[in-house]
């Protein structure tokens, strides 16, 4: 069968995605009847459509015959650029859209708390595996340094303990953490099931000055009110990884926040630290600029507000 003979194309070229599209419909059914029944169109417009997509580059895309229609060698090549060039057309629609809905793009998090275990571990878990598209950066620092990196925009949401004061700002409850004793495997309070604040009135509590540190003191302080009745406090500028170095090392004994239990730290034990009404618990809330407006961001507070909605409402 003599082939068509085309000319070259000439000038820049404007090529409508529908005649690929309507090109590689051809090529899987090897048909231009079975193509454009699929899409629903009319043969004669889905073979002008191809014709034209071949003066376009001036070669033979199909040797037709009255069984069908088969790639020319040129064609197979062009046909598998085509393919690849509108896969990535459709992903690139797809990754767009979806950071419109907030379900791509980037989420950076600042925190001050342990990501071994708890809410805020189950929260991103949660989030990466609905939106795998959207990148999640999390930074671990002082208080005084979120705050300045959120209104910045370096960060977009905080979860942290404690009141921070954020101008253009607002403030979502989260959930309330347990406060534990940590304390070595041999110490006489290691055989109770839980520890009353009462008896750590002789003990020398040893704090992190890094975050929650001054909550957990501020809270101690609150349930033993009287001086006299204080244990001894020593605030050091460490890890929390290295205050438990130091627990294991008889210097004292330290107070953590229930996601710090998930460290599991040879040597030491955690109890539940109690007053006369039961458990003694710190809150956790969101903080963020009204001002951002990622998307990214909206679609993880929709997330802890389903997952925390008997907490109070975002202001």
């Amino acid at each position: 069968m003599e082939r068509e003979r085309v000319p070259t194309p000439r000038g820049n070229l404007n090529v409508p995605l529908s005649q690929l599209r309507h090109a590689l419909a051809a090529d899987d059914y090897g048909s231009f009847r079975q193509a454009a029944e699929v899409l629903s169109i009319k043969q004669s417009t889905l073979s002008r459509s191809v014709q034209l997509l071949e003066r376009r580059f001036g070669a033979t895309i199909f040797e037709r015959s009255s069984g069908g229609v088969r790639a020319t060698l040129t064609g197979r090549h062009f046909l598998r650029m085509a393919r690849s060039i509108l896969e990535q057309l459709d992903a690139l629609a797809a990754i767009t859209q979806a950071a419109g809905r907030g379900e791509a793009g980037r989420l950076a998090i600042g925190f001050c708390t342990s990501l071994t275990t708890g809410n805020l571990r189950a929260s991103l878990l949660d989030f990466r595996q609905r939106f795998p598209q959207i990148e999640v950066v999390v930074v671990e620092r002082r208080r005084a340094s979120l705050a300045t990196a959120l209104r910045n925009g370096v960060l977009d949401v905080l979860i942290i303990i404690g009141k921070l004061p954020v101008l253009n700002g607002s403030i979502k409850s989260l959930w309330n953490e347990r406060v534990f004793a940590l304390l070595p495997a041999e110490h006489n309070l290691a055989t109770r099931e839980v520890v009353y604040w009462t008896d750590l009135r002789n003990e020398t509590i040893i704090l992190s000055q890094y975050d929650p540190g001054q909550e957990i003191e501020d809270l101690l302080v609150s349930k033993l009110v009287s001086p006299s009745e204080r244990p001894k406090i020593e605030r050091h500028d460490v890890s929390r990884g290295a205050l438990k170095s130091l627990v294991t090392m008889k210097a004292g004994i330290s107070i953590v926040l229930e996601s710090d239990i998930g460290a599991n730290f040879s040597g030491l034990v955690y109890r539940e630290l109690r007053d006369g009404s039961g458990p003694s618990v710190l809150s956790y809330s969101a903080y963020w600029q009204n001002d951002n407006e990622n998307p990214a961001l909206k679609t993880f507070l929709e997330l802890l507000c389903e997952r925390y909605p008997s907490r109070s409402p975002m202001l």
